[in-house]
């Protein structure tokens, strides 16, 4: 699984990459958590706002950071 975080390091965006490898170490997750920054790139999945998040090539959540129940569960969606 890769999960993608689009932005350009926000105070959001980076509140999502530490709660998406707290929850990585804490449920013993396997994914690749890889930075999104170009804006091409980020525009590219029709984010308009920041942080977006993408996992598997899905655009799961856009301008907010989801709580942990809901990452949760897409992170564990298979």
């Amino acid at each position: 699984m890769v999960v993608k975080i689009l932005g350009t390091g926000c105070a959001k965006r980076n509140a999502l990459e530490h709660k998406l490898i707290q929850l990585k170490e804490q449920h013993q997750l396997q994914f690749n958590l890889k930075k999104v920054t170009q804006l091409e790139d980020i525009m590219s999945y029709g984010a308009l706002m920041e942080p977006g998040l993408v996992i598997d090539e899905k655009l799961k959540s856009i301008g907010k950071v989801p709580g942990d129940d809901q990452l949760l569960k897409w992170l564990k969606e298979k």
